[in-house]
């Protein structure tokens, strides 16, 4: 497929935008959508937008609508607005705040778009925008993409300027003065000629009923005070305090207890149970059969958890067979059988790979097949959830990825008015996309029905969790090029075959939505990276295998980027060219791109032989904005291989917070780095064989490597940090393994061929 089918692409779906944007109106979408903090304000509290209220007492709270699972971002949210307001960090509260569409994720989205990154011509800008369009209309709060700071970055400084200029009005007001003879510092309005001042909470009030001026400035960077410097994290001295922060510690008068099992093989239906000696355990006050659109089980409530753990072990199921194909071996070759078939999809092509191949000389071409298994996100706090059902109004307290998901799934079931739903957000134990599913406050809600108005905090067992899903896809590519005289690709052609996760996940969340067409996600980090390859293409093959996929850290990146990466990799080895070489020759038309792999290579010593018995391998990926590249050095001793070190260069085009972006890599290249050693889900007769860590185990700290950043800010657009340090981690690490070894290992989990320490 060709630029024009992706232009015909393209433009039907401007279309579509826009004859939504023609039956709603324009002045709809340019609409403010409500406050949904005015309905909720304490006594003496004022609220200036959706993400600031003060309090006749100076209290001041800021909202950052998004979840915290780790990565700090409240924090630097929060930072957002406070620089805007004039106030430090010390000064304010941070909540999650309520879900609404006014919190609607459109950054997402339009990042999401499928064209590559580095991308920034009419046609990709104008497809970005469209999303937005569409992530306005849907307005869908929801934590992932890596996308909160890039969908706040210019709302809620807004919302900080905005707030700032009401109270500098209120004030100028009272005292009779120009509000451009006000200045503003610490939480208090100055007027430096009279001497007077007040704080912001003696005139919010007012303020508050003051709209901002239309041309507000925001700051330049020049005169940022907290932005762009390393700041303590707000949620810290709670989580070392063990403060009850999580969804598992939520604690309500008169609550009940609850766990759930689902059938094992997904879509299978619970044909009968025998619960005779469950039902006379001490504590467990109700068994009762689940059925939702997640699954099909039981459940047990009591008066504590592990009551209820000991009694749901206690009963004997009659499971149904499900719709799944039952083994991984069939599964796999369900992906060969599309890679060998004609049903394909591509977003990128250049020259033409046909010709390309049709005269290359035997010995010119090089080919090979990659595998990725099934992945767990292995969070370590279990999914959770407490729902209450009293009066007709439900209150759901999880740690959640959407709110808003969770408000529309509650809504469908009967009995539930979804205007009378409340989404309270806890803190997130780990999510790694696994939390943005409805499956566990579903369950929770639907008890709630039967606890005739009492609480119920449903807990699941680890062993629930790690056999049910939703996974990261299992998949499979084939590689080939044609290597030139000069060792340089002419031509790489690629196909992918996989689960796709948006035609999987998106209907979990929104049944009515239809899926269909290409999911770009399925080819992320292949289509869409910075080489310049004459012939190139990458062709996306979508499976069904039955087993529930969704969105795990990188998505798309986690698989494509080791197999791309590999790939180049042995493109070098088959050229008789350095990798660092090969790239700095294939990147040369990506400068961004091209500093990052030459800072990672002086970082690492690169052109520096490593010591005796130690080697080092090479990988980059550009995702979710954000330009990383990663050396990865492994030793051989009589123990196993050890990673050693790990050296990451990373651009995202500006740094809001460098300590914590930092720790956000770090976070991103363990992940990924524990999936490519150790961890793979597997199925035999229709169920998943792993269980929990001691069969899908993560990096102890023992084998965990030395891992040194480096932070750059060229990039012209401003890139995520939670997912784009995993990418390049497995295919860094492959091809370090293969350069101690001399073993090209073209399938993850590399522990499957190696032994390390």
């Amino acid at each position: 497929m060709g630029i024009a089918k992706i232009a015909r692409r393209t433009f039907l779906f401007g279309a579509a935008a826009v004859a939504g944007g023609v039956a709603f109106g324009y002045y709809s979408y340019r609409k403010p959508y409500p406050n949904p903090l005015q309905g909720e304000l304490a006594e003496g509290e004022a609220t200036f937008n959706p993400y600031l209220k003060i309090g006749a007492d100076n209290a001041i709270t800021i909202i950052a609508p998004r979840a915290e699972m780790g990565q700090g971002i409240q924090t630097t949210l929060a930072a957002l607005v406070a620089e805007e307001l004039d106030v430090t960090l010390e000064q304010v509260t941070i909540e999650h705040g309520p879900e609404g569409s006014a919190y609607y994720n459109s950054g997402a989205l339009e990042e999401g778009a499928p064209v590559p990154q580095f991308d920034r011509g009419w046609m990709a800008e104008s497809l970005r925008a469209t999303m937005g369009v569409v992530g306005k209309f849907i307005a869908v709060q929801f934590t992932g993409g890596s996308s909160s700071l890039g969908d706040g970055f210019e709302k809620m400084r807004h919302a900080g300027a905005g707030a700032r200029e009401s109270l500098k009005a209120a004030a100028a007001a009272e005292w009779g003065v120009p509000a451009n003879s006000l200045k503003t510092e610490a939480g208090k309005v100055l007027h430096t000629a009279s001497g007077r001042e007040a704080t912001y909470g003696s005139l919010a009030a007012k303020a508050a009923t003051i709209a901002p001026p239309s041309d507000i400035s925001l700051r330049p960077r020049g005169e940022w005070k907290i932005l762009g410097k390393s700041q303590p994290r707000k949620d810290m001295l709670a989580k070392v305090t063990g403060a009850p922060i999580y969804g598992v510690d939520v604690d309500l008068p008169d609550m009940l207890y609850a766990t759930v099992r689902i059938n094992p093989s997904p879509g299978g239906a619970l044909r009968n149970i025998d619960d005779t000696v469950a039902r006379t355990m001490p504590g467990v006050q109700k068994i009762v059969r689940l059925d939702s659109p997640y699954g099909q089980g039981y459940a047990v409530i009591a008066d504590n958890t592990w009551r209820a753990f000991k009694a749901a072990d206690a009963v004997t199921p009659e499971w149904g067979p499900g719709a799944n194909i039952q083994s991984t071996a069939e599964m796999e070759a369900r992906l060969s059988a599309a890679l060998d078939g004609n049903d394909f999809f591509t977003l990128r092509t250049s020259g033409d790979i046909h010709v390309a191949f049709a005269d290359a000389p035997r010995e010119s071409v090089i080919e090979a097949e990659y595998d990725a298994p099934f992945l767990s996100h292995a969070a370590m706090e279990p999914m959770n959830a407490t729902a209450r059902f009293k009066d007709g109004v439900l209150d759901v307290w999880a740690p959640n990825q959407s709110p808003t998901v969770i408000k529309a799934i509650a809504g469908r079931i009967p009995g539930i008015d979804a205007e009378k739903v409340q989404v309270h957000t806890t803190y997130l134990g780990g999510g790694f996309g696994r939390r943005i599913e409805p499956d566990f406050s579903d369950y929770a809600i639907r008890l709630a029905l039967l606890t005739q108005g009492r609480p119920v905090k449903v807990t699941w067992t680890r062993e629930e969790d790690l056999s049910h899903g939703p996974y990261r896809p299992i998949a499979k590519a084939r590689y080939k090029a044609r290597i030139g005289q000069d060792g340089l690709p002419v031509a790489l052609a690629a196909s992918v075959a996989s689960p796709s996760v948006v035609a999987s996940a998106v209907p979990r969340y929104f049944p009515d939505v239809p899926m269909g067409g290409p999911d770009n996600s399925l080819i992320d980090g292949a289509y869409n990276q910075p080489y310049a390859i004459a012939n190139y293409q990458i062709d996306g093959r979508k499976v069904d295998v039955g087993v529930p996929v969704g969105f795990w850290r990188s998505v798309g990146f986690s698989y494509n980027s080791f197999m791309h990466e590999s790939f180049i990799d042995e493109i070098a080895l088959a050229g008789k060219t350095d990798p660092l070489a090969l790239r700095r020759k294939l990147m040369a038309d990506y400068p961004v791109a091209l500093a990052v792999v030459e800072k990672v290579a002086a970082m690492s010593g690169w052109q520096t032989p490593p010591a005796a018995g130690r080697a080092r391998g090479m990988a980059f990926s550009l995702s979710f904005g954000t330009w990383v590249a990663q050396v990865v050095e492994v030793s051989q001793s009589d123990a196993g291989i050890r990673i050693e070190k790990v050296w990451c260069a990373a651009d995202p085009g500006l740094v809001l917070d460098p300590a914590n972006y930092k720790a956000q890599l770090m976070s991103g290249i363990l992940y990924g780095l524990s999936a490519a050693m150790l961890q793979e889900i597997t199925f035999a007769d229709g169920i998943v064989q792993q269980s929990n860590f001691h069969d899908f185990d993560s990096l102890r700290l023992n084998q965990s490597p030395e891992v040194e950043i480096e932070l750059m800010e060229n990039s012209p657009f401003m890139g995520g940090a939670g997912e784009p340090g995993t990418p390049p981690a497995a295919p860094a690490l492959a091809n370090a393994l293969f350069a101690l070894t001399g073993k090209r290992v073209r399938r993850l989990p590399l522990s499957k061929e190696f032994t390390f320490a």
